[in-house]
């Protein structure tokens, strides 16, 4: 399908959707939440259902963990660990992140070896800041050094502003992270570690005679949750991130900056159960299609071609009265060389004017760069361009 053919499909697609929702009362976008910065993540699509502040730097507390986890099940994927490795809890281990120090602790005795799958579990079950330091110190030699490997775990993934200083999430001022960038470490790690993952749904985990439950407030109250991490300290309040599966269909949650832990577990459960009953999922294109082009600069070829990672599906919020509108929105023009893959633009959804449903949009081809007389035309072009773009 070619693009102008795909855009055109696309536009039909929400000339009719636009109709259809004219006729019943707006319920979708009149959700409230106490929580400071928010979002709702289709799993499949990427796409952003619902956001408040979702771009906002903030203290990452234990959800910092789930960053932890993807260096270590990454090394575990590529064989450089395994679940029998053993790791030693230091003087220096027990005394910031033990039973002595007052923070989330598995209760690893001083000096003693344990198992990394039990580790793991320390780290997913109870937020052990033992568990987690361990980890840490046994891998990369210290906590700094393992925030290293972190932060080029988080780039490579595809985190774009979050910055990691420790395994553990605790107190850091240069530590932060994005509700959006949670939700998309969120998705890697579902994605790419299913078995793994599974550990995240454990309701209890006990270690040194010590038997801890699952902080995470929606396991057994949403049908289908499964994951993931709670996290709190004064500075970044009450948050979460979460996941439930239903009836085929997988939704992230990312909350932050809630005032009470009892408050943190009516809005995860109340935002969870609303999402999956205020949208209508519509399918646009089928996987591989093509949505639209995005203009090159410097290519063999004057745009690139665009599309979805799998089909591309809006989620119109049921009921809702106002028109849709859809375009892509990306900072042009694209730089050649392009590679298939690399995420280059978005479909961002309008309601009214507002943004409701984002979802990334990737190269569906490689593009080289240009010839000499083909670069030099682009660069002219874009010289007249800056200047009317200037006055």
């Amino acid at each position: 399908m070619s693009g102008a053919r795909a855009s055109n499909r696309m536009l039909n697609w929400l000339c009719a959707i636009a109709i259809l929702c004219m006729v019943s009362p707006a319920l979708g976008q009149s959700f409230q939440t106490k929580a400071k910065q928010a979002l709702l993540m289709d799993f499949d699509s990427g796409s952003v259902l619902f956001q408040k502040n979702a771009d906002e730097l903030m203290p990452p507390a234990s959800m910092a963990k789930m960053m932890t986890m993807e260096v270590v099940f990454n090394a575990i994927t590529t064989g450089e660990l395994n679940f029998e490795t053993l790791f030693n809890i230091s003087q220096d281990v027990w005394r910031r992140g033990g039973a002595n120090s007052g923070g989330s602790t598995m209760f690893a005795a001083l000096n003693s070896d344990i198992r990394l799958e039990d580790l793991i579990r320390g780290v997913i079950v109870q937020s052990g800041n033992d568990a987690a330091m361990a980890i840490a110190e046994g891998m990369a030699g210290s906590e700094e050094a393992f925030a290293g490997l972190m932060n080029i775990r988080a780039r490579k993934i595809g985190l774009e502003t979050s910055t990691f200083t420790n395994s553990t999430g605790l107190p850091d001022p240069d530590q932060r992270v994005t509700a959006r960038d949670l939700a998309y470490l969120a998705r890697h790690i579902i994605k790419t570690y299913p078995e793994l993952y599974k550990i995240y749904a454990e309701p209890e985990f006990k270690w040194n005679k010590v038997n801890q439950r699952n902080r995470n407030p929606i396991l057994g109250k949403v049908a289908g949750a499964d994951g993931l991490k709670t996290g709190y300290t004064e500075a970044s309040g009450y948050g979460m991130v979460g996941s439930a599966e239903q009836n085929g269909r997988r939704i992230i949650m990312v909350l932050n900056g809630i005032a009470s832990k009892r408050e943190r577990s009516g809005e995860a459960v109340k935002l969870m159960r609303w999402s999956f009953r205020a949208f209508k999922p519509i399918d646009l294109f089928a996987e591989g299609e093509v949505v639209g082009k995005a203009s090159l600069y410097g290519g063999e070829k004057s745009g690139v071609e665009l599309k979805a990672q799998g089909p591309l599906r809006i989620f119109v919020p049921i009921g809702f009265q106002d028109r849709l509108k859809a375009h892509i929105v990306f900072t042009g023009p694209v730089m050649a060389p392009v590679e298939a893959g690399d995420k280059l633009a978005k479909l961002q959804v309008m309601i009214d004017g507002k943004v409701s449903q984002e979802t990334p949009l990737f190269a569906a081809e490689d593009v080289g760069e240009g010839t000499l007389t083909q670069r030099a035309m682009d660069a002219a072009q874009e010289l007249i361009l800056s200047v009317f773009r200037f006055e």
